[in-house]
C-alpha cells in the first residue's frame, strides 16, 4: 500500500464522526479510530469487554462505521446461544462471504476450510492446518483491501471457532487484517484473550449519563430521573431500558415508583440469565441481600431461616455477581441491576418467605422490620398496621414523604377497621399535601380516604389535606382558611390523648393565617392551640412570637429564638428547619439556619420533597437579599421557579417573581420590575393572599426609590404601613421602613417622617436585629435637624454587624453623604458618599451608583477630566449636577426633590448657568455640557 493512500485512508477516518447515539464515548471511540486506522496500515487484533449493556455492541457498530468510510472490508460474527454447540458456527458466518476466494489457497487448505465451513464433507479438520488456512485467507483478502473481521457476544461462540481465532489474532501483525471482538466482563467463554490487546468499557460519567437521559427522554419528572440514573450507574441500555419499562404517569411522577424499578425485556434477558444459572439456596440469600438495603453479613446470617447460609454465597461470588466487603462486612452486588433481576426472577411466595425471616431479625429496627412485615403480611392485621403507622410518622419527620406514605397506604390496605383505613389514608394524603411528595398524588390519596367510608370523627388530616389542595388549586385563602378552622373547632381529641393530628392541623392554620395578614383569621388558631393538652409545641410558640408579629411580640421572643437557634445545626426535621426559619426571618438570623436549609434543598435535588426544597429555596432568597448575595439570590429564585413548575406549584411561585422584581429593581430593570410585581398583585389579590401582595408592593418600593420617584415611594410603602403605625401582622412593613421616612421627608411630609421614625424607636424594633438597628437609627438621623443630624447618621454607621448588611448600609451612607452636602460639609460628604459608591458598584445597584456619583459631582469631585466637556468651564459643581438632571428631562420639581433643594432655588441656579453655556432655552443644555448626563 502506497505511503499516500495511507494517508488518504487516514485522512477519510479522521472526518468520520462517530454515532450521535454514543454519548459520552468520545475516549472509547478514538480508541477505535486509531485502531482501524492501525489495521488499514498494520493489522493487528483488540478485544472489548464490559458489563452487559454497557455499550460493547454499540462501539462495534462505530468501528465498523470508521472502516466502511476507509473502504475496509468487514466481516462480522455474532454469537448466537443456540449456535454455540456446533463446532464452526460461527467461523461459517465470518468466512462464508470469502467461499468464492478458497480456490485461490492450496488444495489441502482450501479442503480443509471446506470441511470445516460445512461445504463438503471429510475427516475433521486439523487445528493447525485450519488456522494457517483462515490466516491466508485473511491475508490474501487484506492484499486486496484491508479487512477488519468484527466478533460481538464472544461467549457464545462455539469451542472450535473461539480456538481458531485465538490463533489468528496473534498472526494478523503486518496484514492490513484486523480482530474487533467483545465479550461480558468475565464471560469470555472459549476465547483465550491472553496476549491479546483489551480494553475494557467502563460506565458512562454521571454528566453523560444525565445527558444521554435528558435528550432521549426529556419528560421525565425529577424523581423518576434521580432513580433512573441511580440504578443504571451509567449503563446505556439500563438508561434507554428503564424509562420505557415504567408505566406513562410514574414516569411523570404522578404515581409512586415501585422500589425496585422493572428491567424491561432486554434488561431481564442480559441480567437475569446469570441469576438464573445459580443454585436455589444461593438464590434466594441474594434476595435477602436484595430485599434488605444494608446487606450485611450478620443480619443476612440472622435471617438464614429463609432457606440458605452464608456457604452459599460462593457461586455467586465466584461468577462475580457479588463480592463481600472485607472492612463492613457487607454484600455488595456488582451493579445495581443485578439486584433488581434478583428479585425479578423470584416469585411471591419466595419474597414474602424472605421478608418475614428479615423482620424476625431486625426486631430491633422499627422501620426496617415494619417494612418487611409489611411486605409479608396478606390479611389485615392491626398489629403490622399500627407498627407500619409509627414507622411512617418516624420517617416523615426526616422529610421523607414519599416513603411514609408508602408505609402509611401499606398500612391503611392491612387496617382490619374501615375507620383506621380512612383515617391512615387521610393522613397520607396530608403528608401527600403538604409535602409534594414526588410521585404521590395528594387528590387521590384523598379520595381514597372517602372511599374508606364515613368517619366516627372529624379527620384533621382530611381537612388540612383538602385545604392544602384548595390553595393549591389557586383557590380562596378564605375557603381553606374557613375548612381549616370549622374542622379545628369540631374536633375531639381521642381516648389516647394524642395531640399529632391536631397539632399537624395548627400548623397547616398557622400557614394560611400568615398568608391571609389579617388580624381576623388568627382568633381561630388560637382557639384551637387551647385544645392542646400539653400546650403550643416551643417551635410553634417561638414562631408565632417572631413570625406573625414581630413588632409586637418579637423582642420578648429573642431569648427563646436564641435557645433554638443554637442547636439548628443537629435538627434532621425539615419542618422543624423551616419553622425556625420562618421564626428567625425578620430578627435577620437566617443566616443560622443556612447549613440546614442547604441540605433540604441537597435532599429536594436528590428528589425528596417539592414543598420542603421551595420553602427552603424561599428562605435562602430572603438571606442572600439582605446581606448582598444577589446573584446566589438570583440563581435560587431561578432554582424555585424551576421546582414550582415541576411540581405544578404554581401557587408557590409568586415568591420567586418577587425576588426577580427585587433584583430588576436594584440593578435598574424597573420596566421589569414593575411588570413582576404587577403580576403577583393581580394574582395574589383576588385570592385574598395578602403576603404575596404585601411582597410584591415592597419591590414596587424599591424600584420607585431607584428612579427616585419619592411620591411613589411613599405611595406604595404606606400601602403596605401607613405612616406612624406598623400594621398588625403585617412584618413587612420593617423592611420598608427606610424607604417610607426618606420618601416622607423628600417629598415635605415631614410631620409623617417623625411620627413614623418615632414609633420604630418606641416600638423597639432596633432590638430585633443588627440590621433593623441600623435603619431604626437612620430614621432618626433622617428627620433629625441639621445640627444633629451628623452625630446621628455617625451613631448609625457606627453600630454592629453593619457591614454584614452592605445595601442598607451603603443607602444610610448615601443619605447621610447628602445631607452633609445639603449643609455644605463637601470634604465630610465625599468620605461617605465615595464607600457608598463603591459598595453600589460592587452590588451593580446601578440606579443608587448613579444617585452617589451625581452626589458626588455635586459635592466637588469630579471623576472625569472637566475640560472633557464642552462648556462647562465656569459652573461650580451644584451648577454642573442641576445642569445634568435637567438635561436628561428632570422638571425644577424632581431635581429640587433629588438634591434637597427648593424648586425656586434650581430655578435661580438655571438662570445663573444659561448665560454660562451661552444658551437660552432649556432645551440646549444637553449639547452644552455634552451627551454624557
Amino acid at each position: 500500500m502506497s505511503y499516500a493512500l495511507v494517508r488518504k485512508t487516514c485522512a477519510v477516518i479522521e472526518h468520520v464522526a462517530p454515532p450521535e447515539t454514543l454519548v459520552g464515548r468520545l475516549e472509547e471511540t478514538s480508541c477505535l479510530r486509531d485502531f482501524v486506522r492501525q489495521v488499514t496500515v498494520n493489522g493487528g487484533a483488540l478485544i472489548l469487554s464490559g458489563d452487559p449493556g454497557v455499550g460493547k455492541s454499540a462501539l462495534l457498530e462505530a468501528a465498523a462505521r470508521f472502516a466502511r468510510a476507509s473502504a475496509v472490508t468487514i466481516l462480522r460474527v455474532t454469537g448466537a446461544e443456540f449456535e454455540a454447540r456446533v463446532s464452526f458456527a460461527a467461523l461459517n458466518q465470518a468466512l462464508l462471504p470469502l467461499a468464492d476466494r478458497f480456490s485461490e489457497l492450496g488444495e489441502e487448505h482450501a479442503r480443509t476450510l471446506k470441511v470445516a465451513l460445512g461445504l463438503e464433507s471429510g475427516p475433521a479438520p486439523d487445528r493447525l492446518l485450519l488456522g494457517s488456512a483462515v490466516t491466508m485467507l485473511l491475508k490474501n483478502e487484506a492484499a486486496r483491501r484491508p479487512l477488519l473481521l468484527i466478533v460481538d457476544d464472544l461467549p457464545w461462540l462455539d469451542r472450535a471457532t473461539a480456538g481458531i481465532l485465538c490463533l489468528i489474532g496473534r498472526r494478523l501483525g503486518g496484514t492490513r487484517a484486523g480482530l474487533l471482538a467483545a465479550y461480558r466482563t468475565g464471560e469470555a467463554g472459549y476465547l483465550d484473550a491472553s496476549g491479546l490487546p483489551q480494553k475494557g468499557i467502563g460506565a458512562l460519567s454521571d454528566d453523560a449519563s444525565a445527558r444521554l437521559l435528558s435528550d432521549r427522554f426529556p419528560h421525565l419528572g425529577a424523581a423518576v430521573r434521580a432513580r433512573v440514573l441511580a440504578t443504571a450507574q451509567g449503563n446505556p441500555l439500563a438508561l434507554l431500558e428503564l424509562p420505557q419499562a415504567l408505566h406513562s404517569e410514574v414516569r411523570g411522577s404522578s404515581r409512586p415508583l415501585p422500589r425496585f424499578l422493572p428491567l424491561g425485556e432486554r434488561l431481564q434477558r442480559l441480567y437475569a440469565s446469570q441469576v438464573r444459572a445459580l443454585p436455589t439456596p444461593t438464590r434466594t440469600l441474594l434476595l435477602a441481600a436484595a430485599l434488605e438495603s444494608t446487606c450485611e453479613l450478620r443480619l443476612l446470617q440472622a435471617a438464614a431461616s429463609a432457606g440458605y447460609n452464608l456457604d452459599d454465597l460462593a457461586p455467586a461470588e465466584r461468577q462475580k455477581l457479588v463480592w463481600v466487603d472485607a472492612d463492613s462486612q457487607r454484600v455488595t452486588f456488582r451493579h445495581p441491576l443485578l439486584r433488581a433481576a434478583v428479585v425479578a426472577e423470584s416469585t411471591s411466595d419466595e419474597r414474602r418467605r424472605v421478608h418475614r425471616a428479615l423482620s424476625v431479625a431486625l426486631a430491633a429496627d422499627l422501620e426496617r422490620r415494619a417494612w418487611h412485615l409489611g411486605e409479608a403480611t396478606v390479611e389485615p392485621d392491626e398489629e403490622v398496621a399500627a407498627l407500619l403507622e409509627a414507622a411512617a410518622r418516624r420517617v416523615a419527620s426526616r422529610g421523607d414523604y414519599e416513603a411514609a406514605i408508602s408505609l402509611l397506604c401499606r398500612a391503611a390496605d392491612l387496617s382490619p377497621s374501615a375507620d383506621d383505613r380512612r383515617r391512615r389514608m387521610a393522613e397520607a394524603a396530608f403528608m401527600g399535601a403538604e409535602g409534594m411528595a414526588p410521585g404521590r398524588n395528594a387528590a387521590e390519596l384523598l379520595e381514597g380516604a372517602r372511599q374508606a367510608g364515613r368517619p366516627a370523627r372529624v379527620s384533621l388530616h382530611y381537612a388540612s389535606a383538602a385545604a392544602l389542595l384548595v390553595l393549591g388549586a389557586d383557590g380562596q385563602l378564605d375557603t381553606a382558611h374557613g375548612l381549616m378552622a370549622g374542622a379545628i373547632r369540631a374536633y375531639e381529641r381521642p381516648a389516647d390523648g394524642d395531640d399529632q393530628e391536631l397539632r399537624h392541623a395548627l400548623r397547616t392554620l398557622a400557614g394560611l393565617c400568615y398568608m391571609g395578614q389579617r388580624s381576623d383569621l388568627w382568633p381561630a388558631l388560637h382557639e384551637g392551640i387551647a385544645k392542646l393538652a400539653s400546650g403550643p409545641p416551643e417551635l410553634l410558640s417561638v414562631c408565632l412570637g417572631m413570625a406573625a408579629d414581630p413588632v409586637r411580640t418579637g423582642v420578648a421572643m429573642l431569648p427563646r429564638l436564641e435557645r433554638a437557634l443554637a442547636s439548628v445545626h443537629r435538627e434532621t426535621d425539615p419542618v422543624a428547619v423551616q419553622t425556625l426559619a420562618s421564626s428567625a426571618t425578620f430578627a435577620d438570623r437566617i443566616g443560622d439556619v443556612r447549613e440546614p436549609l442547604l441540605r433540604i434543598v441537597q435532599a429536594g435535588r436528590a428528589g425528596g420533597s417539592g414543598r420542603n426544597r421551595i420553602g427552603a429555596l424561599m428562605h435562602l432568597c430572603i438571606d442572600n437579599f439582605h446581606r448582598g448575595q444577589w446573584a446566589e439570590a438570583a440563581e435560587l429564585a431561578a432554582e424555585g421557579l424551576s421546582v414550582c413548575e415541576e411540581f405544578g406549584a404554581s401557587s408557590l411561585s409568586w415568591c420567586f417573581h418577587y425576588h426577580q422584581a427585587l433584583q430588576a429593581a436594584v440593578h435598574g430593570r424597573f420596566e421589569a420590575s414593575r411588570a413582576l410585581a404587577g403580576q403577583v398583585i393581580s394574582w395574589s389579590g383576588p385570592r385574598g393572599i395578602s403576603m404575596a401582595w404585601t411582597y410584591a408592593h415592597h419591590a414596587l418600593v424599591l424600584a420607585a426609590a431607584g428612579q427616585s420617584d419619592f411620591e411613589n415611594t411613599y405611595r406604595y410603602a404606606t400601602v403596605i404601613s401607613p405612616a406612624g403605625t406598623l400594621t398588625p401582622y403585617v412584618p413587612q412593613g420593617l423592611w420598608v421602613a427606610l424607604d417610607l421616612v426618606e420618601s416622607a421627608v423628600r417629598t415635605g411630609r415631614t410631620a409623617e417622617a417623625e411620627r413614623h421614625a418615632g414609633m420604630l424607636q418606641e416600638t423597639g424594633v432596633a432590638a430585633l436585629s443588627p440590621r433593623l438597628a441600623l435603619v431604626v437609627a437612620a430614621c432618626a438621623a433622617l428627620v433629625a435637624k441639621d445640627d444633629d443630624a451628623v452625630e446621628a447618621f455617625d451613631r448609625a454607621l457606627g453600630l454592629p454587624r453593619v457591614q454584614e448588611w452592605p445595601f442598607d448600609a451603603a443607602r444610610v451612607r448615601l443619605l447621610y453623604g447628602e445631607r452633609l452636602r445639603r449643609i455644605r460639609a463637601a470634604g465630610e460628604a465625599r468620605a461617605q458618599l465615595e464607600p457608598a459608591l463603591a459598595i453600589f458598584e460592587e452590588l451593580d445597584a446601578a440606579p443608587w451608583a448613579a444617585r452617589a456619583e451625581r452626589e458626588l459631582r455635586a459635592a466637588g469631585r469630579m471623576r472625569r477630566n472637566r475640560s472633557s466637556t464642552p462648556g462647562s468651564a465656569g459652573l461650580t459643581p451644584q451648577e454642573m449636577e442641576i445642569a445634568r438632571l435637567a438635561a436628561s428631562g428632570m422638571t425644577n420639581k424632581q431635581i429640587a426633590e433629588q438634591l434637597f433643594l427648593s424648586p425656586r432655588t434650581v430655578s435661580t441656579h438655571l438662570y445663573q448657568i444659561f448665560p454660562k453655556l451661552g444658551i437660552t432655552k432649556r432645551a440646549a443644555l444637553r449639547d452644552a455640557i455634552g451627551s454624557d448626563t
